[in-house]
């Protein structure tokens, strides 16, 4: 069972690799689902971590339905991961009507020239999953990360074994929620690949700020989040 660790940072990056992870997919703002990292942490990345990294295109947070001028920006950080030398690129766009907008999924799978393409979360919210699957396919889509369609992976696992079993080309890789305590479900089930985090809160500051920066409970202005090398390891020896 592959697994790969969506790292935040270069620590959790470090953290990844040390502990045995397969692969990276590498982000930025985990609490909002991930954006694209900055070009000084994917410069760093490629300095000191030598598994494949797979980079996340998402211009902001929010949904996955974007403007010319986002899309353009997306296109350009594709274009950047290249001549970088990442090994994949993970991404998707869907219509306002949360279907799958194959046209501009087909540009950014045409623009990545090859490396490997992951469709993210946003498969989480179309409404005809096993329909899409097979659109996804038909593109050239070689992994998708889906929850199915629920809170947890844990939750949608009936819809990801479902997928599982009708996926001729594509890996499905359930992510959220999964950890250790989990992991033999997905197992069980003959999945080839997982996502997770591995993360813990770490302390940075003795004393709480007192105007936050921050709006929403997941983020704190006194801890930052970054992958557990102790979590990694476990995860691994239980996935291996």
């Amino acid at each position: 069972m592959l697994v790969e660790i969506c790292a935040n940072s270069l620590q959790s990056a470090l953290n990844a690799e040390k502990g045995g992870a397969d692969r990276i997919e590498l982000c930025s703002e985990l609490a909002v689902g991930g954006i694209t990292p900055s070009y000084g942490l994917l410069k760093s990345v490629k300095e000191h971590i030598s598994i494949p990294v797979h980079v996340l295109i998402r211009p902001r947070s929010g949904n996955f339905t974007y403007s010319d001028l986002e899309f353009e920006i997306m296109k350009k950080d594709i274009a950047l991961c290249m001549d970088l030398g990442f090994e994949g690129i993970v991404a998707g766009v869907l219509h306002s009507d949360f279907t799958l907008d194959m046209e501009r999924t087909q540009s950014l799978i045409e623009a990545s020239n090859g490396l490997h393409f992951t469709f993210h979360r946003a498969f989480d919210w179309v409404a005809n999953p096993l329909n899409t699957l097979e659109k996804l396919e038909d593109m050239g889509v070689q992994t998708l990360l889906s929850s199915g369609q629920q809170k947890s992976a844990l939750a949608g696992i009936d819809l990801l074994t479902r997928l599982n079993e009708q996926a001729s080309t594509c890996t499905i890789q359930p992510g959220g929620g999964i950890g250790a305590e989990n992991l033999q479900e997905f197992k069980s089930r003959n999945f080839k690949a997982i996502h997770l985090s591995g993360s813990t809160f770490i302390k940075k500051l003795n004393t709480t700020p007192r105007i936050p920066m921050h709006s929403g409970a997941k983020l704190k202005d006194d801890e930052i989040t970054v992958t557990d090398l102790d979590i990694v390891r476990h995860i691994v020896k239980e996935a291996k």
